[in-house]
């Protein structure tokens, strides 16, 4: 080898960027991708129960199980975190650090107490020995409506996240672009639950 081969270098950046890649809005795109994906889960399920739904096994049907009243307020407690999450975001727009934590700590509140009636009603059900072994209704009942808990319950895990992130670091573009992207999952899991709320429980108790 030559010493002028032998001495030739090359700067670092000639074979690889070392920069940042972070295309405009593509975290946006991204998760508008997972949404899709979590509706044709949730599109299967309600698939699943309109086949099955009504198969009773001889066992109680929604008449016997479903409390309206109380399906209502659970309703009016998810309904009201999306509010309080707007809220948030428009707090989050003023560049308000204070009232964005102050009204997702609300939201929070508002999902775990949602969270709380969905597993004492699954609670009274199975003591009353209508688990989802019971019957293909109850199986597809628990199947769809456990599935949209688990959202809710995951959602309020990333709230708590996303508030010590935000008390930490402040109002960065990092954090209003999770905090955007935690808004569109909130609000998607309340269309869903209208869903669910009109499918499974009105529907079942006026068949």
């Amino acid at each position: 080898m030559s010493a002028h081969a032998a001495e030739t270098t090359f700067p670092p950046d000639s074979f690889y960027d070392t920069g940042e890649h972070h295309p405009q809005n593509g975290t946006m795109l991204g998760f508008w991708l997972y949404l899709m994906s979590d509706c044709l889960i949730f599109a299967v399920l309600f698939a699943m129960y309109g086949v099955v739904g009504a198969n009773y096994a001889a066992g109680p049907g929604p008449k016997d199980l479903f409390d309206l009243g109380l399906v209502a307020v659970n309703t009016s407690m998810l309904l009201l975190s999306s509010i309080t999450y707007g809220f948030a975001m428009l707090e989050m727009a003023r560049g308000r650090q204070n009232a964005v934590l102050g009204w997702l700590a609300v939201t929070g509140l508002f999902g775990l107490a949602f969270v709380g009636l969905e597993l004492y009603e699954f609670n009274h059900f199975i003591h009353e020995g209508a688990g989802p072994q019971r019957s293909a209704f109850l199986s597809a009942f628990f199947a769809l409506v456990g599935t949209h808990g688990l959202h809710v319950s995951f959602g309020i895990v990333w709230l708590v996240v996303l508030m010590v992130q935000v008390r930490k670091m402040g109002l960065t573009e990092p954090n209003r672009r999770r905090l955007a992207c935690l808004s569109l999952f909130w609000h998607f899991l309340d269309v869903v639950w209208i869903g669910v709320f009109t499918f499974v429980y009105l529907m079942g108790v006026l068949r």
